[in-house]
């Protein structure tokens, strides 16, 4: 019987915990060492990105370039777009929120590769700004040029209205009160007179 007992294991709650304790300590430090992977190469996207940051226009403060930390590291680039690491951890997804959903822009293990991807998109951005500023501008030059045609041909239905309007209003309400008149004079007179 001593036999049988020695070669079963022996549970114990407290190495039970001991071990789990030790697993736990050690995936944290490879899921921290993983993070630390993950923005250090954001870190490298943003390295790369340096040049591109300096020649833009100072009057966009919608560009953000900076790596926010969190349990997955992103590079935001603007307020709806950001690069973050796949989940091989070497895979770099440029990505855009829209109103429909998230979208992939670019996906590749080369930095130099989603900088460009980067890069190009910034462009498209400025050149949609350019147009967006354009089309104000045109619309307030059109909509004074409209606001000014609609005072002179108000001002010319006025001075028309004036001219021919006289005592012309005065006749239509005259004859207006002649017609009522009349109307009620020959209803009383086709009224039948059985009292």
């Amino acid at each position: 019987m001593d036999e049988q007992q020695k070669s079963e294991p022996v549970r114990s709650l407290g190495r039970a915990i001991r071990d789990v304790r030790i697993a736990d300590v050690e995936q944290n430090s490879v899921i921290v060492e993983l993070g630390d992977t993950e923005r250090a190469r954001l870190e490298l996207l943003g390295e790369a990105l340096v040049d591109v940051e300096k020649e833009l226009p100072d009057d966009m403060d919608m560009l953000t370039f900076q790596i926010v930390p969190g349990r997955k590291p992103r590079f935001w680039v603007d307020i709806t777009s950001f690069v973050e690491m796949a989940r091989d951890k070497r895979t770099y997804r440029f990505l855009k929120d829209t109103r429909l959903g998230r979208v992939v822009l670019s996906e590749s293990t080369d930095v130099e590769d989603t900088a460009d991807a980067v890069t190009h998109y910034l462009a498209e951005r400025i050149i949609e700004r350019e147009k967006a500023m354009e089309s104000d501008y045109l619309l307030e030059k059109m909509g004074k040029s409209a606001v000014d045609e609609t005072a002179v041909e108000g001002a010319k239905r006025a001075k028309t209205a004036k001219e021919g309007s006289g005592f012309g209003g005065v006749w239509w309400f005259l004859l207006g009160i002649l017609a009522g008149a009349i109307g009620l004079v020959l209803y009383a007179w086709f009224l039948p007179t059985n009292f």
